[in-house]
Order: structure tokens, then sequence, then C-alpha cells
């Protein structure tokens, strides 16, 4: 069966009428990405109705906060995310950004929506400005993607506990 034509993704930044599109890819993304990773009772809780509420949110302050949050489109429909902001690291060089958030609907994992939406975000950051970010040590598929991207781990581990699991995330800078 030939695979589906789909349009060119169109990447731009986000608005609160993103929001509903941005909660329905963060709540299955996470479920596909984090299986196995992540308690199956967290993965399962998640509830895009709820998400959509937190993202309308983070999209109506983006502004005040000095955060930036883009979406992919694809077909008229929200397909991929990334926000960007102030590093929030203690030991952020001067005038670091950092990615708080990177996701792809799992339908288009491997489609080339990703690296346009990453080309998006650094294209916007500066090729001067640094960029960081912190992936899950488990998270390998993400790790390989941010190395492709220009991003290297930089030695600094942390735990956070997610779903009632302290997990290991390991930081990526990049510039």
């Amino acid at each position: 069966m030939p695979e589906e034509e789909l349009d060119e993704p169109i990447v731009r930044p986000a608005t609160p009428a993103d929001a509903a599109g941005i909660a329905a890819v963060h709540v299955r993304s996470w479920q596909e990405a984090y299986a196995g990773i992540v308690p199956d009772a967290f993965l399962q809780g998640l509830d895009p109705v709820d998400k959509a509420r937190t993202w309308t949110v983070y999209l109506q302050q983006a502004e005040s906060d000095d955060v930036q949050h883009w979406v992919a489109v694809q077909d008229g429909q929200v397909v991929g995310f990334a926000s960007v902001g102030p590093s929030r690291d203690e030991d952020a060089r001067r005038h670091e950004r950092e990615i708080y958030s990177m996701y792809l609907d799992p339908g288009r994992w491997g489609r080339g929506v990703a690296r346009d939406l990453m080309r998006s975000v650094v294209g916007a950051a500066g090729d001067r400005t640094p960029l960081g970010l912190w992936v899950l040590a488990d998270n390998e598929r993400a790790q390989k993607f941010y190395r492709r991207h220009g991003f290297q781990p930089d030695g600094v581990e942390r735990y956070e506990d997610i779903g009632g699991a302290d997990l290991l995330q390991v930081r990526y800078r990049r510039g």
C-alpha cells in the first residue's frame, strides 16, 4: 500500500488556538515515547483536555515569560511542537536558552517534521546562542535526534520524579 501523501509541514509560532492540538500531540507522544520508561499508570492517566487547559495558559503568558512556542502543522493539524525560553539551570551561560519541550506525533516520527521544527528553533535562537535541554537517560531515540542536531551531553545529570518514579535525566548542550 503506498504511503499517504502529506503536505509539507509548516512551522510557525504557536497561538492559544493551538492548545488542543499541542495537548493531543503531547499526550500521544509521551504515551508512545515513554512507554516502559515512565510508569504506565501515569501515562494512561494523561488527559488531553487537562493538558489543553494548561497549554492555553502557557501560550497566553509566553511573551511575558520570554518563552517561544512553535508548532509544526501538516494537513491542517498540529503534528509537533517545541517550547524554548531562558535556561533554568543554575550554571547557565550568559544568554543561554533552553528547549523546554519538543514533541512530535508518533505517526510523524522519521518523516523530517522534527528536523524542520528543530531548524526553526535553532534559527530563531541564532547560531551563536547556546542552547541546552534535558532528556531522559533511557530515551535513546531522542538522544540520537539531538546529537544529529549538534547537541552533546555535557556530563550533568539529575533525577526527576515523573509519575512516582525517580528518572535520570541527562543535559545536552549546543553552542
